[in-house]
């Protein structure tokens, strides 16, 4: 008998010969920062990864996405008190010197807190609007300052501000800001904080061009002729710029968003020049300077005044944008 020994089977593997086996394929990780979505990206690529390059990557993108965060937050409509305080804050280290022609240091930390409600509430537009009454009020003091000094009509201090003159200038807006952030109801009271800077612009406005230019001027309600400078006391020139300086704080409200649209605007400019003029009844039935003076009559100083002026415009403003707009 003959023994035959088969060798052992061997074993293979095969397949189909259009698939090749896999091989690595390095990936490159992209990471969103934004609260509302993670995902990542991957990208074939036949060269090795370096991990040095792939950190670099990452964090660049990274920075990209926070600066995106910062400046959707800046340009916000309604940013809130946060942004509203770096932005306020900002603003007023780096336009100090500016700041200080027409404020003194107490006036610019108050101013702070007013640009801060007003930048929380209403976004770049609402400080713009701010700015802008600083910077054309200043403007419109500073106009023959020489002649109204010499004529005892100038304001103190060659001019500067206090912070009794910034919240009489603005006690009134900074309610509304607040207000806004309260309930929610942005449009409404947005009418109301620009109805208080066109309100007090065009008072503002009209008082210095009228102690500047007025040729002849009359108590608002005697019409009686008075020097100027008199307390409750109007002049052509003085009206005419007055309604001019409300009338394009009113239109510049439209574009800096606080106006919803050309009728809230139109609002706007009546509730200033309503209330200019109850101003100046106000001034020349009641309103004293005199240290004198006793009772009621004594506390309606020039800053009380105002505050009542700019709270008549955005009351006005408030409650007609708020039951017909």
């Amino acid at each position: 008998l003959t023994q035959v020994v088969m060798p052992a089977p061997t074993t293979m593997t095969t397949r189909p010969h259009n698939l090749r086996a896999p091989t690595s394929t390095p990936c490159v990780h992209f990471q969103s920062r934004c609260p509302a979505a993670s995902y990542l990206v991957a990208t074939p690529s036949t060269k090795k990864s370096h991990p040095t390059k792939s950190r670099t990557r990452t964090v660049s993108l990274h920075s990209m996405s926070a600066g995106g965060d910062i400046i959707a937050a800046v340009t916000s409509a309604h940013p809130g008190l946060l942004v509203g305080t770096i932005a306020s804050g900002a603003v007023t280290v780096a336009g100090y010197k500016v700041l200080a022609k027409g404020l003194d240091a107490v006036g610019i930390v108050n101013a702070f807190v007013l640009g801060t409600l007003a930048f929380a509430a209403f976004g770049a537009g609402g400080y713009g609007m701010v700015c802008l009454y600083f910077l054309f009020g200043t403007a419109v003091t500073k106009v023959k300052l020489a002649q109204k000094e010499k004529e005892g009509i100038a304001e103190a201090r060659g001019g500067k501000r206090t912070w009794r003159s910034v919240w009489g200038s603005g006690l009134a807006a900074a309610i509304c800001a607040a207000f806004a952030l309260a309930t929610g109801s942005y449009e409404t009271f947005a009418a109301g904080f620009a109805a208080c800077f066109a309100s007090k612009l065009g008072d503002t406005t009209s008082s210095e061009i009228g102690k500047a230019y007025g040729t002849r001027t009359y108590l608002s309600t005697t019409f009686r002729e008075v020097p100027r400078g008199t307390e409750g006391a109007v002049s052509l020139e003085g009206s005419l710029a007055g309604v001019a300086a409300a009338l394009a704080m009113s239109v510049v409200s439209l574009p800096l968003g606080l106006a919803s649209s050309p009728s809230v605007a139109a609002l706007v400019f009546v509730s200033a020049v309503i209330a200019n003029y109850a101003e100046s009844i106000l001034g020349a039935t009641v309103q004293t300077k005199s240290e004198e003076s006793t009772g009621i009559v004594a506390l309606l100083t020039n800053d009380v005044v105002n505050v009542l002026q700019t709270s008549l415009a955005s009351l006005i403003a408030v409650l007609v944008c708020g039951i017909f707009v």
